[in-house]
C-alpha cells in the first residue's frame, strides 16, 4: 500500500510574494484602470479570493506595488558628492536607444490619470526617491527642490522614450548628460538654495 503524503504546507509568504510580483507587472503594463484582479491572480497562479485574502482590495495591492516599483534606486542613487552629474549621466544612460525601460515611470504614467490611484502613486513618490533626494540635499526648501529635479527627470524619460521626441531622442548620451547637469545645478547646490538667493528677493 502506498503511504498517504500529507497535504502540502503552504507557504504565506512566498504565496504573498508572488501576488505582489504579478502586480507590479500588470500595474506597469497595464496601469491601474485596465489591470484586472483576475488577470493578476493568473499571472501569479493563484485564485482572485487569495488576491482579497492576503491583500484585502485591489486599492491595498495598488499601493503595496508602487511601493514595491518606487523603492529600489534608479536615477536618483545615495550620494551626495557629485548629486547632479551623476543623477543627470545615469538618466540619460537610462533613457538611452539602448537602455531598458524604467518600470516605475511606466507606472506612474499608466495609472497617474485614475483617481483611484493618485494617492498611492504620490505616496510612492514622496515616500521614496522624493525623500532620498531631499535628503542628499542641503539648504533651504529642499523638499521643493527635490520635487522640481523629479519633475525635471520624469519630464526628459517621458519625451525621450515614450514621445520620442526627435532631437531629444536622437542626442548622444553624454550631451544630454551635460545640458541635464547643468539644469540639475541650481537645485542641487547648496549656493543656490540659500534664502535670498532666488527669484523672488530679486525683484525692486
Amino acid at each position: 500500500m502506498d503511504a498517504v503524503r500529507p497535504p502540502r504546507k503552504r507557504d504565506g509568504a512566498a504565496t504573498r510574494e508572488a501576488i505582489l510580483a504579478a502586480a507590479v507587472v500588470e500595474f506597469t503594463e497595464h496601469g491601474y484602470a485596465r489591470a484586472g484582479v483576475r488577470q493578476i491572480a493568473e499571472r501569479a497562479g493563484v485564485t482572485a479570493m487569495m488576491i482579497n485574502r492576503y491583500f484585502g482590495s485591489k486599492d491595498r495591492l495598488f499601493a503595496e506595488a508602487v511601493d514595491r516599483a518606487f523603492a529600489p534606486p534608479t536615477v536618483v542613487g545615495a550620494e551626495r558628492r557629485e548629486l547632479p552629474e551623476t543623477i543627470a549621466h545615469t538618466l540619460a544612460e537610462r533613457t538611452g536607444p539602448a537602455a531598458d525601460r524604467l518600470d516605475p515611470f511606466l507606472l506612474l504614467l499608466r495609472s497617474a490619470q485614475d483617481p483611484e490611484a493618485v494617492d498611492a502613486l504620490r505616496r510612492g513618490i514622496e515616500t521614496h526617491v522624493g525623500t532620498r533626494l531631499a535628503g542628499l540635499l542641503e539648504g533651504a526648501d529642499a523638499e521643493v527642490r527635490a520635487q522640481l529635479g523629479l519633475a525635471l527627470v520624469a519630464g526628459t524619460w517621458l519625451l525621450r522614450t515614450v514621445v520620442g521626441a526627435t532631437a531629444l531622442a536622437e542626442a548622444a548620451d553624454d550631451d544630454v548628460a551635460e545640458l541635464l547637469t547643468a539644469m540639475l545645478r541650481p537645485l542641487t547646490d547648496t549656493a543656490g538654495a540659500e534664502p535670498g538667493s532666488g527669484p523672488r528677493d530679486t525683484a525692486g
